[in-house]
């Protein structure tokens, strides 16, 4: 799965996940830009790509801004000549039951887990082509294909990234550009430690359910995640696309949640 000579963006990627999928793929070979609104947590993920003796071009930003999207891109591209790898990785998961959900919660989280991506796309096609071709990856999630009390907003648009990935797929495939997505369970992450500690009335307690609903008995780590996503970057996914990978160690076949 060797990434030498590839040029990968990677979104939110100033910790948690998308932290761990840059430095997967960099300990891959590839190059780097990353982007993230945190500048100070983003510029210790630079550090860590160079590090591994990688080229990294990092960008601190809000994706709702559309100009700072595209000229982050172009400015990656200018850097690289060219990109051959995109992770949408960026998302926010507010919770909110419907009674009580605000339209700025539903703008913020159609803007940056759906709007975001389908600009991305775009805004890489013509710097892919450069290259041949390249390979697309939403980040899923297991909300796609299950239903959740609080966070329905995120799920729909989760789903939404399966439903693109099948038709850029179809779209971009005579430009020799391959799109998939993963769905990840529930994953040892910071998101999911500030999400018991805003959520649980008892942190602890939270995270033994959230391994107890995984058929394996515990929640992935962030490296078994980043595996799959290098993977699809990777020319060993040449004949992958259109396709989701549900990287959830068997929680949408167990089908419940947990309940503490």
């Amino acid at each position: 799965m060797s990434l030498i000579h590839k040029i990968a963006i990677v979104t939110g990627a100033a910790e948690g996940i998308g932290r761990g999928i840059a430095l997967a793929l960099a300990e891959a070979g590839a190059a780097l830009a990353v982007c993230d609104r945190d500048a100070g947590l983003l510029e210790e993920t630079r550090q860590l790509i160079a590090s591994r003796d990688r080229p990294c071009f990092a960008m601190a930003f809000d994706l709702r801004d559309i100009t700072a999207l595209q000229g982050f891109v172009d400015a990656a591209g200018t850097a690289f000549d060219g990109i051959d790898i995109l992770v949408n990785n960026a998302a926010v998961m507010p919770a909110s039951r419907l009674d009580t959900l605000s339209d700025d919660t539903v703008d913020l989280v159609l803007q940056i887990n759906l709007k975001a991506p389908i600009l991305l796309t775009r805004a890489v096609l013509p710097w892919m082509s450069k290259r041949g071709g390249g390979s697309i990856i939403h980040m899923a999630s297991v909300t796609a294909h299950l239903g959740f009390p609080d966070v329905a907003v995120y799920g729909a648009t989760k789903g939404a990234l399966l439903s693109l990935a099948r038709g850029h797929a179809i779209e971009l495939a005579p430009q020799g550009i391959r799109v998939n997505s993963v769905s990840p369970g529930t994953v040892d992450s910071p998101m999911l430690h500030r999400f018991v500690q805003e959520h649980a009335a008892d942190p602890l307690a939270a995270l033994r359910a959230f391994d107890s609903i995984h058929p394996r008995g515990k929640v992935a780590s962030i490296a078994e995640v980043a595996a799959v996503f290098t993977f699809l970057a990777s020319d060993a996914a040449a004949n992958i696309t259109g396709t989701d990978i549900r990287c959830d160690g068997g929680f949408c076949v167990l089908g419940r949640q947990p309940t503490n």
